[in-house]
């Protein structure tokens, strides 16, 4: 039986995957990824909701309100060391992709006011890549839009690789209760990949009571719903592990707190 927390990827067609607010019974993180061949155009108006577009692999022209955006795109797979071409696009947008080539594009998205937002093209180079633990839970970070960057209301968005035999989002930590500043209440979701692309990666989900307690075996492509609780992830190994996280909350702030049970291995 498949968890409620997994969406599973589509194989085939241009949605690799969706998820809404609806459909995850929350009311901030939207996600959608798509891809896209030669040639191939994605449209849509944002609404009353903004964008963070992440071009995963490839590239892609975009087309914002008549204004042009060409060849955005950096690498060939997310697993290259290279952080991605992204564009920030408030609310109250008409946004137009075309791909160049086949293209892989995330497409990030919370509820945000027009007022005082404005289209944003990220500079590769500006976004902080930085390592965080060490020995076997060693990961890498790129910070596409984190929460010290201003230009959006309610979204932040990371990207994050684990080595083959790591463990990452560990110890585990939550960001479900807004008590600030010890800990804030942000959604959140994992876009999955894998490297080779057979394999698969755990990740769980749990709550203090338990109440929560999902452990999901994902698979390339497939993304996890992480509406409250913490939430480790483990690469077995041979299998590399990229994962794109999209988080919002009432308030745009990442405050996390450490599992106790297993925070001692910080102070070792």
């Amino acid at each position: 039986m498949v968890s409620p927390l997994l969406t599973k990827a589509h194989r085939e067609g241009r949605v690799i995957v969706e998820v809404t607010p609806q459909r995850a019974g929350w009311r901030y993180v939207g996600f959608r990824a798509v891809r896209l061949s030669d040639g191939e155009v994605e449209a849509f108006a944002t609404g009353d909701r903004e964008i963070c577009l992440v071009v995963l692999t490839g590239k892609v022209d975009a087309t914002i309100d008549g204004v042009g955006h060409e060849g955005l795109g950096t690498r060939a797979s997310v697993f290259e060391p290279l952080s991605p071409a992204a564009v920030y696009v408030p609310p109250g947008c008409d946004l137009a992709l075309r791909a160049r080539g086949a293209a892989e594009v995330a497409l990030c998205a919370a509820p945000a006011r027009r007022e005082g937002r404005s289209v944003r093209v990220i500079d590769p180079a500006s976004m902080r890549r930085s390592v965080r633990g060490q020995g076997s839970n060693t990961r890498y970070i790129c910070d596409i839009l984190p929460h010290d960057d201003k230009t959006a209301e309610h979204l932040l968005v990371v990207e994050v690789l684990t080595p083959a035999g790591h463990s990452s989002s560990y110890p585990p930590h939550k960001h479900d209760t807004e008590a600030p500043p010890f800990e804030t209440q942000l959604e959140e979701t994992y876009y999955h990949r894998i490297d080779p692309p057979q394999g698969f990666a755990f990740q769980r989900i749990y709550t203090d009571d338990r109440s929560l307690d999902e452990a999901c075996a994902v698979e390339n492509h497939d993304v996890v719903l992480v509406p409250r609780g913490y939430h480790p992830v483990v690469a077995p190994h041979g299998y590399d592990l990229y994962y794109l996280n999209v988080m919002a909350g009432p308030n745009r702030n990442w405050v996390f707190r450490n599992d106790p049970a297993h925070e001692w291995m910080l102070k070792s």
